[in-house]
């Protein structure tokens, strides 16, 4: 087991976890400068004020940097078994996750091809705790968060860390070149054109379009030929010559965010008749679900020691919570009495949720509302998950009115991006002021970053 420690920068003493390493980056320019950069780069993306910047990118040792990946790519390839093996069609699916009549929709025809590209896009919630790295959740969609968000960040540190020769103090991995290099793959793979149709709408974005234009600007710079659709103008990416179609795109939206919006989804399910693929598929809704995570961690008759010995480093102990008995330990517990009796060890997550939502933190709440709570979620459709206690790094940080960055011992959760299982740099969320919790950029208000190799 790894233990805690502390570590010394300069005269300051740093506590931390050996995970995050020794190393850590001064900032690169002044403090207007820096917050100047970082704003300008995220405008009119759909972020929402963040009075809390970090300085400089978090950086992490190499080997840990690569464990990030290497553990997701595994656990992915885990979660798209364990997902799928739940039953044998995708009728019988919806009704094992128990999943809302509005996710029955937008399926491929062809099983094979809905299959093959449902993880194509994929990002886990990561926290460090005692042991090191575990993973909270799997985002498994081709609207999550991270690939847009980290390139913003990324490019700026490049441009404040870039020496004169342009060599730079740390490694990353281009999320936007991982997304180029997934595409050139697909369309290599199914013998179809360069060209990319970039789904999604600029009512999820706040009214403007610039978080899409970042991508499709990097994709034409880059030898493919992309453009941005709204529903409403799909049609235009197949319904004309053959030469001019998109065969290929990108699923940058959620059903339930755009029933929120009032959406109509009836253009992408024409288009995907007419032949345009849009990854990730609709059975990412399935890896998706937190309920997958509780199937791993308990274990299929499937896994080899290798795969139940991986799921044991990195995943929490999570149940699917149901009237029933399971294992705890070396231990037989009544499930529903052992989570009532443990609220301060446990976290309750609905099946499905984004930015933080129906999440309860079992030691934030009291024993009323945890009872409440654990008693009147359905069954099979909620889990239950330790808590693990996140480790810490330190980070500069910048609020509006300082002159200097304060260094903070911040509770990073990282968030590796793999596109078509390529590393794709990694997202980082946090709050600035060291609190811990359940952590979000759009739904609770933290701050953002990316982490770097050193």
């Amino acid at each position: 087991m790894l233990e805690t420690h502390t570590r010394a920068v300069g005269e300051v003493t740093v506590p931390g976890h050996p995970w995050f390493g020794e190393h850590q980056l001064p900032a690169a320019a002044p403090p207007d400068t820096i917050r100047e950069m970082l704003r300008s780069e995220v405008r009119d993306i759909g972020y929402p004020y963040q009075p809390l910047l970090p300085a400089a990118p978090i950086t992490l040792p190499r080997a840990s940097y690569a464990e990030l990946f290497r553990a997701s790519a595994a656990l992915l390839d885990l979660v798209r078994r364990a997902a799928l093996e739940t039953a044998a069609t995708t009728s019988g699916r919806l009704a094992a996750y128990g999943m809302p009549d509005s996710e029955n929709q937008l399926f491929v025809a062809d099983r094979f091809i809905e299959e093959r590209y449902a993880d194509c896009v994929a990002r886990p919630d990561v926290v460090i705790g005692p042991d090191g790295p575990k993973f909270l959740e799997f985002n498994v969609s081709g609207a999550l968060g991270g690939p847009v968000e980290a390139h913003c960040r990324l490019e700026v540190w490049r441009r404040l860390y870039a020496s004169d020769s342009g060599r730079l103090p740390f490694d990353y991995r281009s999320p936007l070149a991982a997304r180029v290099e997934m595409f050139r793959s697909l369309c290599a793979e199914l013998a179809v054109a360069p060209r990319v149709a970039l789904l999604g709408s600029a009512r999820d974005q706040g009214g403007a379009t610039r978080f899409f234009d970042i991508e499709i600007d990097y994709f034409n710079n880059h030898g493919m030929t992309a453009r941005f659709f709204e529903p409403e103008d799909l049609h235009e990416a197949w319904d004309c010559p053959p030469n001019l179609r998109y065969p290929l795109g990108l699923r940058n939206f959620t059903i339930p965010d755009w029933l929120e919006l009032g959406i109509d989804t009836a253009p992408v399910q024409a288009a995907l008749d007419n032949g345009c693929l849009l990854v990730g598929t609709q059975t990412s809704t399935f890896l998706s679900s937190k309920l997958t995570m509780g199937l791993l961690s308990e274990g299929r008759p499937w896994m080899s020691a290798a795969e139940r010995a991986v799921v044991e480093r990195y995943l929490p102990w999570t149940r699917i919570l149901s009237d029933r008995r399971t294992t705890r330990g070396d231990k037989d517990v009544d499930l529903v009495q052992f989570v009532i009796d443990n609220r301060e060890l446990l976290v309750l997550k609905e099946s499905l949720g984004m930015s933080g939502k129906e999440v309860t933190l079992g030691r934030e709440a009291t024993q009323r509302e945890w009872e409440s709570a654990v008693t009147t979620a359905a069954p099979n459709t909620s889990i239950v998950q330790d808590y693990i206690d996140p480790h810490t790094c330190r980070l500069p940080i910048l609020a509006d009115t300082d002159d200097e960055p304060r260094n903070v011992d911040i509770a990073p959760v990282l968030g590796p991006v793999l596109l078509g299982g390529r590393p794709a740099g990694v997202f980082t969320r946090f709050f600035g002021d060291g609190r811990a919790g359940i952590v979000s950029v759009l739904g609770r208000g933290s701050s953002d970053n990316c982490a770097v190799a050193v």
